[in-house]
Formats: C-alpha cells, structure tokens, sequence
C-alpha cells in the first residue's frame, strides 16, 4: 500500500555559493546533466510517484523558475524568500507555512537520486520519515544517529554523534502537519537572533516532541551537488549509475 501526499516542497532558494561560478550563473536546481537540469529530473520523478502539486521556495535567481513554472501547467507553485542571502533553508520552508496545512514531502533542490528513492517513501503510510542512505564518501555527509528507528541528533562531523549512526542524511522527508508547527515553533525562537537555520534542526528539534522515523535504503544511488566536486563526481559515476537503474526498473 503506498501513501503519497497532495503536495511536495522544494527548498531552492540558496545562493549555491559553494559552487563557484556554475552556482553565480544559475540557481543550483538548474546544473545540467546531459544538459537537461536536474530540477527536472527531480519533479519528472515526483509527478510520476503520485504528487498532485509542487511548491517551490525560491530566492537567488528566482526568475528561473519562474520561467520554469509556466512550464508545468498549474502543477508548480513558487513562494519567494526575500531574505534568501541572509537566511538558511528552515527560513525558506517558513514562508511556506500557510499553505502546508497537510502531510508533504520535502526535497532539497540540488539532489539526483534513483526512483527507488520516493518509492520506498511511497510506502510509509503516516508519520514524519527522513531518507537515509549509506555511505557515499561525498566529503560532505550530515551523519544521522538514531534511538531504535528514530531520529536522535544529526551532525556533519561524525564525532559529535553517539555510537549509532545510522546512516546519511539524503534531502528527501516525509514532514507531517504536528511536526511542522513543531519545527516553526521553534525556529520562530531562532529566528529572533538569526535567520541562518538549516531545515534538518527544526527538524530535529521537533523530534524531542514527535517520532521522526528514519528509514535507510542502504545501497541508494544519490548525491547533492553543493560543489565543484560534488558536480564531476556525480557527472563521471553518480549521475550514471542512477540512469542505469532507473532502467532496469522500467
């Protein structure tokens, strides 16, 4: 049985600093491979899982998806964060708090994965879900340590975390409505002082008051492109590999 939400999220509203000029020309959902842009891959997989709907939270370079969205025919929504060059991803997913009144999935803009991917989410019929993967050597992994199935803490740097780390964190969730109040309470807190806050701490800190399921697909073929070296490896091994079994699954 597969349970997929109305609506997806996606965070696309950062500078892509990281990435040098390829991320100054464009907005990191639109680095090209086979010069096809990888925000579309993304939503070619999440129109064909299910969702009905696509909100997309924009900033650096927000024109793009503008165009994009004329596209698309009604199935994408954009939502603009003003305060994008000076504010992390939780403030982007915050603007979009009066339409998210429902379960959603939430995506990160700059990932190529494998269908597998959201089928497997697909398959979780209620509750809060993060995507884990194993190890993929990116140099820029958010370890996940877990209680039992449950999100405990999350960290870039694997000493900060107890002794079982469940695997990576991918960018792909399963966010329900109590969770997210959770999480915009308490960036509404942070945001007092910053509004320079990644999604994934509300997301933790909401997790002191509701279960955030973490579900690992060991051997997923995935990566984000956050940098130069992110872009070759994924363009040289990831990108095609993902191709390959996306193949053998039709």
């Amino acid at each position: 049985m597969t349970s997929v939400p109305h609506r997806a999220v996606i965070l696309a509203a950062g500078l892509g600093s990281r990435l040098g000029g390829r991320g100054m020309l464009r907005p990191k959902g639109f680095i090209q491979f086979d010069e096809r842009p990888i925000i579309e891959y993304s939503l070619e997989k999440i129109k064909a899982v299910g969702i009905e709907n696509v909100l997309i939270v924009t900033g650096h370079l927000s024109e793009y998806y503008q165009r994009l969205s004329e596209c698309y025919n009604g199935f994408l929504e954009l939502v603009h964060n003003p305060y994008y060059a000076e504010s992390g991803s939780m403030y982007s997913l915050y603007q979009a708090r009066e339409r998210l009144q429902e379960p959603f999935w939430l995506f990160e803009s700059d990932l190529v994965y494998e269908c597998k991917a959201l089928q497997e989410l697909a398959k979780v019929e209620r509750g809060s879900v993060l995507l884990l993967s194993g190890p993929t050597g990116s140099g820029d992994e958010v370890y996940v340590e877990t209680t039992g199935d449950y999100l405990h803490n999350l960290s870039k740097c694997r000493e900060q975390l107890g002794t079982y780390v469940r695997g990576e964190l991918v960018g792909i969730s399963r966010i329900e409505p109590d969770c997210f109040v959770h999480m915009c309470e308490y960036a509404e807190g942070v945001f007092a002082e910053t509004l320079r806050m990644e999604y994934e701490h509300a997301l933790l800190a909401a997790s002191r008051d509701v279960p955030v399921l973490c579900r690992l697909l060991d051997n997923l073929a995935w990566t984000e492109v956050d940098t130069e070296e992110h872009w070759q490896r994924a363009n040289d091994h990831v990108y095609p590999e993902i191709l390959r079994r996306d193949r053998n699954r039709i």
